[in-house]
């Protein structure tokens, strides 16, 4: 069972990971050149959405409550995600400013994360019938780092979910150990330098932290509690 300390907790680990910071860091923005065909892209928030993937939607629901900035951020609606704008400073200087200046955008920031990740995460920890902590921490990372459980991971080993009769424990090791293995070894330099990610996941494992009552939990050189 999840319970409210340890999805804090585990938010906050997530945190650590995207911005370096367990409260996360909601002006965070960088630049990245993961974009497709490698091109630039902005990456922002507390848990990093990307200008080519979801930017577009939290700022939907930023306008949709009516933020302080609203009426400026709808004059990029038409462009956002389709003309880059990882050069436009005019651009990620509303971002930062939204984030520190209006409290609206740190809501949508929390309702967003919630609604296009966890959720969807909780959905498939549930409907494997999962039940540790630590587990829906490894299932919701790889649903911020990628979206979802990627098919070609699991194809990878042999372990089923509890839902088909696996064992729990056997499941997520394999998954965070073919997942470790995939970052080290991705060609692109950008991804394999997040195995910090997995080598947290390895260490909490071997520790038997499954219920992750052992705190605080090292995070890229982070000690996280929960604030639950």
């Amino acid at each position: 069972m999840v319970t409210p300390s340890n999805k804090s907790l585990i938010e906050r680990i997530v945190n650590v990971f995207e911005t370096g910071s367990a409260d996360g860091r909601y002006d965070a923005i960088a630049i990245i050149n993961d974009g497709v065909n490698g091109s630039r892209q902005i990456t922002y928030g507390r848990s990093q959405t990307t200008e080519q993937g979801n930017l577009k939607e939290l700022l939907a629901m930023y306008v949709g409550n009516n933020g302080l900035f609203s009426g400026q951020f709808s004059s990029y609606n038409d462009r956002l995600g389709i003309v880059p704008l990882a050069d436009d400073g005019g651009f990620i200087d509303l971002l930062r400013r939204a984030a520190r200046e209006d409290p609206l955008m740190r809501q949508a920031q929390d309702d967003f994360f919630e609604r296009r990740y966890y959720s969807p995460a909780q959905q498939f920890f549930d409907a494997n019938r999962f039940e540790l902590p630590l587990s829906m921490l490894v299932i919701y990372d790889s649903f911020i780092h990628s979206g979802r459980i990627p098919d070609f991971l699991r194809r990878r080993f042999g372990e089923s979910p509890p839902a088909r009769g696996g064992d729990e424990k056997l499941w997520t090791a394999a998954y965070v150990g073919v997942r470790h293995e995939w970052l080290t070894n991705h060609t692109n330099p950008i991804l394999r330098k997040t195995i910090y990610r997995t080598q947290c996941f390895k260490e909490q494992i071997a520790a038997d932290n499954w219920l992750l009552d052992k705190l605080p939990v090292a995070a890229n050189g982070v000690q996280v509690f929960p604030i639950v």
